[in-house]
C-alpha cells in the first residue's frame, strides 16, 4: 500500500510526540479540520502545508511526495548528521525506535536548558 500524505502527517505527529489537537494548535487549524488532513488524506493549503513542514522538523516536498532524500537534503545541512541518519535509516525497526527515543529525551533536555537559562 503506498503512503499517503495523511499517513506521514500521522506518522511525523507520532514520532513527533504530538496529539493531533497540539498538532491542530500549533497550525493554527481546529482539531476537526486537522483530522480531515490526517485521516481523510485532504490535502491542507500551501501555508498549511508550510507550517506542518516547520513543526514537524521536515520539508513540503517530503509531506507531498514521501521523497526522503528531499526530507533529508532539505533540513538537514551538516553532512556527518546527513551520514549517520542514512546509517540509521537500514537498522531495524527496533532499533530505530531506541534511537529516536535517545535524540529526543537530548533534544528536550537542551530546550529545558535553553529555557532556564533565558
Amino acid at each position: 500500500m503506498k503512503e499517503t500524505l495523511a499517513d506521514r502527517i500521522q506518522l511525523l505527529r507520532k514520532q513527533g510526540g504530538m496529539t493531533q489537537v497540539d498538532l491542530a494548535g500549533k497550525i493554527g487549524v481546529s482539531k476537526s479540520q486537522f483530522i480531515r488532513y490526517e485521516s481523510k488524506n485532504v490535502q491542507p493549503p500551501a501555508d498549511i502545508l508550510n507550517k506542518l513542514a516547520d513543526v514537524l522538523g521536515t520539508s513540503v516536498d517530503y509531506l507531498i511526495s514521501g521523497d526522503k532524500s528531499e526530507k533529508a537534503k532539505a533540513s538537514l545541512k551538516n553532512s556527518e548528521l546527513l551520514q549517520r541518519f542514512k546509517e540509521i535509516d537500514v537498522l531495524p525497526e527496533e532499533e530505530q525506535g531506541i534511537l529516536l527515543k535517545v535524540i529526543s529525551a537530548y533534544i528536550r533536555d537542551y530546550r529545558a536548558k535553553q529555557a532556564y537559562a533565558s
